[in-house]
C-alpha cells in the first residue's frame, strides 16, 4: 500500500556509478539537488540530497537539463589506468543536443562535446524521445548501449560497429514493460558481480520495477519506494 503523504519523485534522473563501491545517482531537476545511494550498504548516506551546485566540477551549471545518461567502463593505455569508468551526461545546451564526458575516476569533467560530432551522432533522430539508456557491459562484448525510448520502442546502439538498431518492446526483449511503458521517469543499472545484472526503472506513483537484463525479464514488481527498499532516498 502507497504510504499516506509520500514525498514525491516526480522530474529527476538517475545515473549508475562504477568507480569504486558501485553507486546510483539521482539528480532532483525541480530543486537542483542530488543523492548518492550506496548499494553495498543499500542506503543514502547522511547529508543528501546536496545541492548540486559546487559538486559535479564544470558539470554544475547543466544538471537541470540533464536528460539521461548512464556509465561505461573501458580499458585506457592513454590514460595509465586499466579500466576508465565514464558517466555519459546528455542534455541541451540552449538548443544543441551535448554530451558531458564525465571522469569518474578523477571526479571531474573531460568535457563537453555536441552530440553530432560524437560517437553518439547516431542516436540524434530520437534524442528528444529517449528515457533512460544503460551500457550491457561484459554480456555483449563490452560494446552495447540499450535506449529506452517513449512509445514501447528501444535502440541497441553497437559501439564497435557503430550501428543502430530500433526494436519495438516485444517477447524476448522488454515485452514484459509494455503495461509499463508510459510510467517510466528514468532507469539505472545495478552492476552485480556475482549475479545478473538488474535495471530499476523508475516509474510515477513512486514505484519501481526490477529487470533482470542477463535474463531479459521483469525480476520483480512495481514496487513502492520506501524506506524499506530505498532507504534515505525519500529524505527531504
Amino acid at each position: 500500500m502507497e504510504l499516506v503523504n509520500m514525498p514525491k519523485l516526480d522530474n529527476f534522473v538517475a545515473i549508475d556509478w562504477l568507480s569504486g563501491p558501485d553507486k546510483i545517482y539521482f539528480f532532483f531537476k525541480d530543486t537542483d539537488t542530488y543523492s548518492r545511494f550506496d548499494i553495498g550498504n543499500n542506503k543514502v548516506p547522511a547529508g543528501y540530497p546536496a545541492p548540486t551546485r559546487g559538486n559535479w566540477d564544470a558539470f554544475d551549471p547543466h544538471t537541470k537539463n540533464l536528460l539521461f545518461g548512464f556509465t561505461t567502463t573501458s580499458s585506457s593505455l592513454k590514460s595509465g589506468l586499466f579500466d576508465e569508468d565514464i558517466a555519459w551526461l546528455f542534455f541541451y545546451d540552449a538548443d544543441t543536443p551535448t554530451v558531458c564526458k564525465y571522469n569518474q575516476d578523477k571526479d571531474k569533467v573531460s568535457g563537453f562535446y555536441k552530440v553530432a560530432d560524437t560517437h553518439w551522432s547516431p542516436i540524434l533522430p530520437y534524442f528528444d524521445e529517449i528515457i533512460a539508456a544503460t551500457w550491457e557491459g561484459p554480456r555483449s562484448g563490452n560494446s552495447v548501449i540499450r535506449f529506452l525510448l517513449k512509445g514501447a520502442r528501444y535502440l541497441s546502439f553497437h559501439g564497435t560497429k557503430h550501428t543502430l538498431t530500433l526494436h519495438k518492446f516485444g517477447n524476448d526483449r522488454l515485452g514484459a514493460l509494455l503495461p509499463y511503458h508510459e510510467r517510466i521517469i528514468t532507469a539505472a543499472k545495478n552492476d552485480r558481480i556475482f549475479a545478473d545484472d538488474y535495471w530499476y526503472m523508475f516509474l510515477t506513483n513512486n514505484q519501481y520495477l526490477v529487470y533482470n537484463m542477463d535474463e531479459d525479464k521483469l525480476e520483480s514488481g512495481p514496487h513502492y519506494v520506501n524506506e524499506g527498499n530505498w532507504p534515505g532516498l525519500l529524505r527531504g
